[in-house]
């Protein structure tokens, strides 16, 4: 936890808010040295994540900088709003889609995952996957070759087929749906 910082005095406060209205940009880098370190510690103990922190406290003094305007001193000292900004930035982030995706993954780097060579013994044949494939339509089945068979990553088959990148991994996602169906039931086109 980051040690807290004295805030500064009331008539500090006033005179900053005056700059900050008159759109002084050293006023900006003033508030930001005064407050920052303060702001962070509120936001690390709320979202319990560093890094997101951060870009919190860059966008919410950004939202400071933008609506200033806003702030009204009869109704509290000017940290206090900061933080009340701040922390409404900081609940945006985690209820957004983006935040939930990210929070329920780790990075491969984090997690520890190492890019391993399939055994020389390992034959996708040997479990009859290229024989369901045959029942793919032509265009997923020319990626699944390329990706399964031929070991190209997503980026290489849409080079050497010509294709958009996302159609790639639309052909791919639907023939895996396809596959997972023939495993189950017996046939693509059931």
């Amino acid at each position: 936890m980051l040690p807290a910082v004295p805030l500064p005095e009331h008539t500090d406060e006033q005179n900053l808010v005056r700059r900050l209205l008159a759109r002084d940009e050293q006023a900006l880098h003033l508030l930001e040295a005064r407050y920052a370190r303060n702001l962070l510690s509120v936001l690390v103990r709320l979202v319990r994540d560093r890094e997101l922190a951060e870009d919190v406290l860059q966008e919410g003094l950004l939202k400071v900088w933008l609506s200033i305007g806003s702030y009204d001193p009869d109704k509290g000292r000017l940290f206090t709003w900061m933080v009340r900004v701040c922390c409404n930035q900081a609940v945006d982030a985690m209820r957004s889609p983006r935040y939930r995706f990210h929070k329920g993954n780790k990075s491969l780097e984090v997690a520890g995952a190492q890019r391993a060579p399939a055994p020389p013994s390992f034959r996708p044949e040997h479990i009859g996957l290229r024989e369901l494939t045959l029942q793919l339509k032509s265009a997923q089945r020319a990626v699944i070759d390329l990706l399964y068979f031929g070991g190209y990553t997503q980026a290489e088959a849409a080079e050497e087929l010509g294709i958009p990148l996302a159609t790639v991994k639309t052909r791919a996602r639907a023939a895996l749906v396809a596959l997972a169906r023939v495993a189950r039931v017996g046939g693509v086109g059931d």
